[in-house]
Order: structure tokens, then sequence, then C-alpha cells
């Protein structure tokens, strides 16, 4: 079996676009490619699974269980395919509690490593950059360098200088190109279902990636690493009923594959509607789910979707479980006020308002303890990020308590009326069985 991390010393550093480049190149060329994406990230995966054209999943070292991703790995890999996991951060930097780094990952799943450096304000030190990543940690094998934004040949020429001087491989060298740049927004990349541009995007990487990268060099290394075989039995998230309901698209589309794989394997049934299209969740689901995603940013379309909300409506007066995240937990509320301060009317299932005129960030893990009557029944792993802020809040039962990832208590979160419920908490593991 094979592997491959592509990790980076810091963000910032063009590992994504490098990534992107990679699996469009490697799957053109007609290797079986298995995508993966360390941490909680919901938007690279989707860029991912475009350019390889396979499902990316996420591998988090902190919030999922070693067993869990192991078998996540093994599975990925089955029928020699190569899994090419992008890094999150620099590749030693983990959450708050030091925990949960790339290079954890990368050590567990025996995938070796490969820097890409941003070499814009670099010439010969990078060299001693490079050898203090290689030296760090014995159970850590970074094989090697892909130089970034490299400004010219003899700019070039410098770096791999002293990279060879120090006996260090140089997979490839990439020149600064303003146009292998993606936009952002406040909480990351803009999706890769709102790029319009995706294709020529994907494809001018995997151009300038094929033109300027070893791929023979890199399939040679990635062959070296990789599990072994699937830990099998693994518990995964109970789902949340039998037929559920999930809402997908533009402003729903924070869902971690392996949350719906999870479920499907428990042999619950997964259907998807679009509130933005104004679509009702499917007639007979005993659950709903509505995700994370964007829905400051569509709150009129939300607002008028009258066969989205009377769905809705109708599915919690039957007694269907309907739970939100993030998102989907602002627009069960009663309101949500845009940043220009502009209030939408939302669904009005649960006694809250959001706000985005008054911007606040709330990051990171979160460790939850469901309360009584929540719904759950395990102790879970979890990620904030968000800017909203609340504007009010009624009357109505909390769903857990919350501690952050040093273990400090952050009290209770969420919002439960009978069988409608919500927090901002994205939801990504059982908590037992951790390191």
């Amino acid at each position: 079996m094979s592997g491959l991390m592509i990790a980076a010393p810091a963000s910032g550093s063009g590992k994504t676009t490098v990534t992107l480049g990679l699996l469009r190149a490697l799957s053109d060329a007609g290797v079986a490619l298995s995508p993966g994406k360390a941490g909680p990230d919901y938007i690279d995966p989707a860029f991912h699974t475009a350019a390889a054209r396979s499902v990316c999943l996420n591998y988090d070292p902190w919030a999922m269980r070693p067993g869990l991703m192991v078998d996540n790995a093994a599975g990925q890999q089955r029928g020699d395919r190569l899994l090419l996991v992008e890094a999150m951060m620099g590749l030693f930097d983990g959450a708050a509690d030091g925990n949960g780094a790339p290079a954890d990952l990368a050590a567990m799943l025996e995938l070796p490593v490969v820097l890409v450096v941003d070499c814009s304000r670099l010439s010969h030190s990078v060299a001693a950059l490079v050898q203090g990543y290689i030296r760090f940690r014995d159970d850590v094998h970074v094989g090697g360098v892909i130089l970034n934004k490299v400004g010219s040949e003899r700019h070039e020429a410098m770096l791999r200088s002293a990279l060879e001087k120090a006996g260090i491989a140089i997979f490839g060298a990439i020149r600064h190109d303003p146009a292998l740049a993606l936009p952002e927004r406040h909480l990351g990349l803009v999706q890769a279902g709102e790029h319009a541009g995706l294709e020529a995007f994907v494809g001018r990487a995997a151009e300038t990636v094929r033109r300027s990268v070893d791929l023979e060099a890199l399939l040679a290394m990635a062959g070296q690493g990789g599990v072994s075989a699937a830990v099998g039995d693994v518990a995964r998230l109970p789902p949340l009923g039998r037929r559920i309901a999930v809402a997908r698209d533009n402003a729903f589309a924070f869902i971690y594959p392996h949350l719906l794989a999870g479920w499907s394997g428990q042999g619950a049934e997964i259907s998807f509607f679009s509130p933005l299209a104004d679509e009702a969740p499917q007639a007979g689901c005993d659950a709903v789910f509505l995700p994370g995603g964007y829905p400051e940013l569509h709150g009129a379309r939300l607002a008028d979707a009258g066969h989205f909300r009377d769905g809705l409506r109708a599915a919690a007066g039957r007694g269907v479980r309907i739970y939100g995240e993030c998102g989907g937990y602002m627009v069960l509320g009663e309101g949500l006020i845009d940043a220009e301060g502009n209030r939408h009317r939302m669904l009005g299932l649960l006694p809250l308002v959001t706000s985005f005129s008054e911007r606040r960030r709330q990051l990171g893990y979160r460790r939850l303890s469901p309360l009584p009557g929540s719904g759950f029944s395990h102790a879970m792993t979890a990620h904030e990020f968000h800017y909203s802020t609340v504007a009010r809040e009624g009357e109505a039962d909390r769903l857990f308590s919350v501690a952050d990832a040093t273990g400090q208590d952050l009290g209770v979160a969420g919002l439960r009326r009978d069988n409608v419920a919500g927090s901002y908490m994205h939801v990504i593991d059982l908590a037992e069985e951790r390191r």
C-alpha cells in the first residue's frame, strides 16, 4: 500500500494549490487516488474531491480515534490506491494542548512527508529550515521538499545549491504565479461549489505540477508508506435516525463524509434536499440534519423559501428529530442578522437570533458531554469555528456541557426544544478510547 503527506512549515505556504495540482496530474496519469485532509477542515476536501475525482476524507489526529483513522485509511487504500493527505497548518502545529499535529497523523499512518516551502523570502537559509524539520522527530520521515513561490532561475539555483549541499531531496520547484491563488472569505477558501473557474484553476495547477515536479520520484517515495491493514469493527457515531434527510447546497455544505459513511454503514438511509432550491426534506424521514455552511450569505433567499420552512415545521410537528450544527443551528432560530444589519426570518424552531453585524471569532476543538434529554448518548469530540454572535436567546433546554482542548470548562452550549436541537459545534467522532 502507498501513501504520502503534503505538509508545510506554516499556513499560507501554498500546500493546498500544490496538492490540487498533484491530485489532478496523478489522476490524469492514471494513478488511482484516495485524497485526504488532516484536521477538521470542511472546505478543502471539496476541492480535493474535484481534483482527484474521488471522495476526500478527513483525518483529524486530535478529534478522531486512531482506530477510526487507520480503518478509514486502509479502506481508502484498497485496490492499490495512493492515499495522498494534505496537512493543516505547520507540520508540527497541533491543538491548544499540543496534540493532534499533522506529524502525529503521518507517524500513525506511516506516511512519508513532502514539505512545501514558501521560498519567496528565503535563499540559502532554506537548508537550515528544512533540516530542522527532518531532524525534529525520529518517527516522522520528511523525505524532501517542493520549493514553492520561487522568484527566478537565479533564485532557484541558490535554493538548490543550499539543499543539495545538505543532502536534502528536491522533488520540484514551482515559480511564483499570482494565478495560482484561490479566493478566500471569513471561514477559509470560497467553497468549491461556488468557484466558477474551478476546473480551469485545477487544470492550471496540474500543468504547473507536471512541468515543475518529479512525479515519478514522489510515487517511488509514496510506495514506501501507508497502513497495512484495517482495524475492523470500529465503533462509529450513531445515526440520528433510520431515514435521515440531509440539507446539502452552498448554504449547507459543511458535511464530513466519514460521518455520513458511518451512518450508512449502520443501516441508515440518507437522502438530500436543498433549502436554497426551496426543497423540503423527504417525506417519511425520521430525522433531519442541517449541517453548517454559509447561510449568512443567503439570508434573504432562505427567508423566502416557504416550502422549505413549512416542510421543516411540519416535520417538527410530527416528532421528527431535527438537529442543526453551526449554520444549521442559526437557521433553526428565529432570525439571522447579516453583516449589513439586515434581519432575515429563519425557521423559528429554536428561541435564537444570531448576528454577523458584530463579528467575533470562536475557534477551537471541543469535548462534548451530552446533557439529559439531548438525544445523544456518547461523549463526543467536535470543532467550533464561526464569527457570528448570539443576539438573543430564549428559554430552552441546553444540549451539551463543553470543554476545550486543554480540558478547560466552557460551560453549556446549544439549545433544545423537544425533538429540535442544535449548537455551534461540528461533531467529529466519539470521544472514547482516546490516547
